[in-house]
């Protein structure tokens, strides 16, 4: 017979045992009188008590124990989010709760990305292989020269609200001048890849009409985002098209930011010497004369 502590733990047992740590770790963090209580005597652990607890994020001291024990208990995000505010957990501690919780994480609403200046000077490193960072709908936050220089329609404001928005090009742009040359391939990807974002934010007001001015805009992009299709960021290849340089093909790659979980770095590599000389040349003469270009 197996013993109970060798018994191997599914998924959700082991987020249970996570949780109940993590929330005695954060309670041992709160002194009584950080929260306005007196330190009592006999204090035997450090920290807020479980009834103190309880009381602050005005919940049951019962339910509160058991959330503490690693129970099988559904807590909303209402609740959590009292518990949160009464460990006096930062933005990161408190998504780590939801997810340990299993719970989806309230969103206050879109919140600008915190990218500081060391992300312009990677970007800018990477010359002259084309480099951005975008967030989950394609909004070109950052971009080095070489990505302006292949890409001006999305580094200029390009949607209806003045953002630089590469999908908004991909889906904007008419077939017959638009230089993305394997569109068949990467426009499902591009779509499957907004999808799994969308998923984090259904009902926001800025992503809601983003997918409708989108969908207004393009019956392509209306037809493949019906299709419920989730893709996830992966190695593509991309060809384009350059009046000035000709064809160019590139292998994309998307690597995640920390600091940043829903944005993205994504550089363009070069396939071959000629694709790379041709790079360096439009690098090296930004001005040479092109078509609106897309991501």
């Amino acid at each position: 017979m197996i013993e109970e502590a060798a018994r191997p733990r599914s998924g959700p047992e082991q987020r249970r045992t996570e949780l109940a740590a993590f929330l005695r770790a954060c309670r041992a963090r709160v002194s009584p009188e950080a929260v306005g209580l007196p330190p009592g005597p006999r204090r035997r652990t450090p920290g807020l008590r479980r009834e103190e607890l309880a009381q602050l994020a005005g919940v049951g001291v019962t339910w509160y124990t058991w959330l503490e024990q690693g129970r099988p208990i559904n807590a909303s995000a209402q609740v959590l989010t009292a518990v949160a505010r009464a460990l006096r957990l930062d933005a990161a501690e408190r998504d780590h709760l939801f997810r340990l919780a299993g719970t989806p994480t309230p969103q206050a609403g879109p919140a600008a990305p915190v990218l500081d200046r060391t992300c312009q000077v990677i970007l800018d490193g990477l010359d002259p292989m084309p480099a951005a960072i975008s967030n989950g709908r394609y909004d070109v936050l950052l971009h080095n020269a070489a990505y302006d220089a292949l890409f001006p329609g999305a580094t200029r404001p390009s949607s209806p609200d003045g953002r630089r928005n590469s999908m908004w090009c991909a889906f904007t742009v008419p077939a017959c001048c638009n230089p993305f040359l394997n569109r068949a391939e990467e426009l499902p990807r591009m779509v499957g890849r907004l999808r799994g974002a969308y998923g984090r934010h259904v009902g926001e007001p800025v992503w809601e009409e983003y997918i409708r001015d989108l969908s207004a805009a393009s019956a392509e992009f209306r037809e493949l985002w019906a299709r419920q299709e989730v893709a996830p960021p992966r190695t593509s290849r991309k060809v384009f098209r350059h009046a000035a340089v000709g064809e160019m093909a590139f292998e994309a790659a998307y690597l995640t930011i920390p600091a940043a979980p829903e944005c993205h770095l994504v550089v363009y590599t070069p396939e071959g010497p000629e694709d790379r000389r041709r790079m360096e040349r439009l690098v090296a003469d930004p001005g040479l004369p092109a078509v609106d270009h897309v991501h």
